[in-house]
């Protein structure tokens, strides 16, 4: 799970718990979710909890440049 890897990865290079790896990871999923428009945010819960390192490719092509847009305000 992407998840799990991106916690153990913070985990790993910051010391700090695992419990507030996943705080932080949380925080900033939700941060996510609340400034993309709903289909691309429900992308992202499904990559997260059941995609892998194989899918972001995959998953960037199907966000067809929506996500730079959001980000950069025009979304």
């Amino acid at each position: 799970m992407i998840m799990n890897e991106l916690i153990n990865m913070i985990v790993q290079k910051t010391g700090i718990s695992q419990e507030n790896a996943q705080k932080a990871v949380q925080v900033t999923v939700d941060f996510f979710k609340s400034k993309l428009p709903g289909p691309i945010a429900g992308q992202l819960d499904s990559f997260l909890s059941g995609g892998t390192s194989a899918g972001v490719s995959g998953w960037v092509e199907q966000t067809d440049g929506k996500l730079s847009g959001v980000l950069a305000g025009k979304g």
